[in-house]
């Protein structure tokens, strides 16, 4: 499913320019052929040789990104989100509600799905879509309502077997004084500790923003992935540069300096894998980019799923004790005379 955006990143400019020219070229060489004109076999042409301009165009734009850019082409409001995946990756989807404490919280969506023959259970963060959809699940952040939720059926993946599915995509927990109130902090840690011993594969995937514990709270799992153009950090640009350099303007240096994009956390061994998106990012076709995830997420369920219990806890156990790991060559200093 392609996408004709109307949002336009600043660096996308160029891109926008040249697929005007594209379309006027098409709506000419239409009318050619309708009126049998001579020159419809130079359109083509033309048009076939825009289209190899284009192609090369934007794979060469995003193949360069700084991270910034990344960060906002993360955030496109075109994107793909957790509920536009569910009706293209998964066959089927049974939603399930409630923390049997709270309430609802409308920015982690639960529930039993389909993956090609396998049932997984699927957790995953939502930002809405529009302006009243993105207030009912604030923006992606949940409240510990939502994490407990996540938790809860976790723990019944974990009775009946089941792999658990987790989608990422958050700028970070709901930071307000009701969440603070009703155990946000606690609530995150409960859940590290818990994923971090249930005994079933669990595969997440960065699939735009992944933000603080916001993130880290459905995100310990066996495999830890993210697409090519999310991002996964400890704290937003914009809060790092508001406590670093006192305002939110100086957010493209944070985002350079925090190393946030998936090729640096590939390098240092944050993540596993590396989705690569369609040609120009997946908010403009998201057909493809549910494709490629869903042969990832079938690929990465079938290779987990040849591990016994103990091997898997042990696996992911290894697995985040190595993260931050490094050495460093102190010079010797010699010992003083008596």
């Amino acid at each position: 499913m392609s996408v004709r955006s109307t949002h336009r990143l600043a660096f996308e400019e160029p891109i926008f320019e040249m697929e005007k020219r594209l379309v006027d070229l098409e709506t000419r060489y239409a009318t050619a052929r309708a009126e049998h004109d001579p020159a419809t076999a130079d359109f083509q042409e033309q048009i076939r040789r825009m289209r190899r301009e284009l192609s090369g165009f934007l794979r060469n734009i995003y193949a360069t990104l700084d991270s910034w850019q990344t960060v906002q082409v993360s955030r496109h409001p075109d994107r793909p989100q957790t509920r536009d995946y569910l009706g293209l990756v998964f066959d089927r989807f049974l939603e399930l509600h409630g923390d049997r404490a709270i309430g609802d919280d409308k920015a982690i969506v639960t529930g039993f799905a389909h993956l090609g023959e396998q049932k997984v259970m699927f957790i995953g963060q939502q930002k809405g879509k529009n302006l009243e959809e993105r207030m009912a699940c604030h923006f992606g952040c949940a409240h510990p309502e939502g994490y407990r939720k996540a938790l809860l059926k976790m723990r019944m993946a974990e009775k009946l077997g089941m792999p658990i599915i987790c989608f990422i995509d958050t700028p970070g927990a709901y930071p307000g004084i009701s969440a603070e109130e009703r155990g946000q902090a606690a609530i995150i840690a409960e859940n590290l500790m818990a994923m971090s011993m249930i005994k079933t594969p669990i595969v997440c995937v960065v699939i735009g923003e992944g933000g603080s514990g916001g993130a880290l709270g459905i995100g310990i799992g066996d495999k830890v992935s993210m697409l090519e153009h999310g991002y996964y950090s400890v704290i937003s640009p914009e809060g790092c540069a508001s406590i670093l350099w006192k305002s939110a303007e100086h957010a493209p240096k944070a985002a350079e300096a925090l190393k946030m994009t998936s090729k640096y956390l590939k390098q240092f061994g944050i993540i596993d894998d590396i989705i690569m998106e369609p040609l120009g990012g997946a908010h403009r076709d998201h057909r493809e980019m549910a494709t490629t995830l869903k042969a990832y997420l079938t690929k990465s369920i079938r290779e987990l799923s040849k591990f016994s219990h103990e091997e898997l806890l042990e696996n992911r156990y290894q697995k985040f004790r190595k993260i931050g790991l490094y050495t460093e060559d102190l010079p010797e200093v010699p010992l003083e005379s008596d």
